[in-house]
């Protein structure tokens, strides 16, 4: 294995972070909560981008010990097909949705880079954004997924500890850490527009987490400058497996890492998935969570009822209300649902542009 980059353990860049993360911190969560409102309304103003995951595919290579469909799970195998691709974006138009994300299992016979370029061709013929959340690919395949109407992927790293991360994932091509570690500069070389970063909290110390997904995230910014980072916050939940994490990531550390970010990171969007709870989701809307999932399905299709085999999700959903339940609890907040805020203009790479290239490193003065 590599080396890990300089720049995972400089802990220069997040003492203010980590000030305001530690335990005991003197930091009262109120003041953070009112300055990321603050910070909040300042860039993104009274609104909140909504999007949703369409699993493709529950077809898995790895074992990662935390997930419903690790390839040692029973679950029934199967992925979506053209026709049923269409039946599940015509549901999903229907609840108004036109930023969509795709998701698939680890690189499979029955689900490889084929098959999710052909689904992202479907998709961004009837959506406005379509983004993926898969396997690890080249700079190369990336770039066929940007002409093919990709605009940008999600990819955890899932925990930033290197000896829980080999404990964790038993076999398969997710237990390259280096490999993960380096696919969201693959992805922004191969002209990827947006990248979308977080940990699985609960896997490791939630502190050290937080403070190594904070450092990728300005070594990004850094290094790719054009390029539009975020970053979600996603708990453990129940999953088929039964994996109980080790450590608790209460709301009120999780709301407190959310304030953090947003203070740290006043210009990023912060996502918020259905993972959590009605009354949390609502909390956290105009206080720093700027994207937010609806209607989310973690089974493989399952939002046209053609579709719905019943079988089970990836893990369980917390938030199960309607879009029009989510969109009237947003706006009793006067915070307004956008359902659209990308031009399909704007899809595949830039016009005799290639990938968001890094730019030259300045010393620090």
């Amino acid at each position: 294995m590599n080396e890990l980059p300089e720049w995972l353990s400089d802990s220069r860049q997040t003492a203010p972070l980590a000030a305001m993360l530690a335990p005991g911190s003197s930091y009262a969560l109120e003041s953070l909560a009112a300055e990321a409102r603050v910070v909040t309304m300042r860039r993104f103003g009274r609104t909140m981008t909504l999007y949703a995951p369409l699993y493709l595919s529950n077809h898995c290579s790895s074992g990662c010990v935390y997930c419903g469909f690790a390839s040692d799970r029973t679950t029934l195998r199967r992925r979506l097909e053209p026709d049923e691709i269409e039946r599940e974006l015509f549901a999903l138009k229907k609840l108004g949705v036109t930023d969509l994300l795709l998701l698939t299992g680890e690189r499979t016979g029955a689900a490889g880079f084929d098959y999710l370029r052909t689904s992202v061709e479907i998709a961004s013929k009837h959506m406005q954004r379509v983004s993926v959340e898969a396997f690890p690919m080249s700079t190369a395949e990336y770039r066929e997924l940007a002409e093919s109407g990709c605009t940008g992927i999600t990819i955890y790293q899932e925990t930033y500890d290197l000896r829980r991360y080999k404990e964790l994932h038993r076999w398969g091509p997710k237990k390259d850490y280096i490999h993960r570690l380096e696919t969201p500069e693959r992805a922004l070389e191969g002209g990827m527009k947006t990248v979308g970063l977080g940990v699985l909290l609960g896997l490791s110390d939630p502190l050290d987490d937080a403070l190594m997904l904070f450092r990728h995230v300005r070594h990004l910014h850094r290094t790719y400058w054009r390029a539009g980072i975020s970053v979600s916050f996603p708990r453990m939940r129940p999953q088929t497996g039964g994996y109980a994490p080790p450590f608790c990531v209460s709301d009120h550390v999780l709301a407190r890492m959310i304030f953090a970010f947003r203070i740290a990171l006043p210009d990023t969007d912060l996502v918020l998935s259905t993972r959590e709870s009605p009354a949390f989701r609502d909390g956290m809307a105009g206080l720093g969570i700027t994207r937010m999932s609806i209607a989310s399905r973690t089974t493989v299709g399952g939002y046209d009822e053609e579709n719905a085999a019943g079988e089970k999700g990836q893990f369980d959903i917390s938030d199960d209300r309607s879009a029009a339940e989510f969109c009237s609890a947003l706006r009793a907040k006067n915070i307004e649902p956008v359902f659209k805020n990308w031009e399909p203009a704007y899809n595949g790479p830039s016009s005799g542009y290639s990938g968001n290239k890094p730019r030259q490193e300045q010393p620090c003065r």
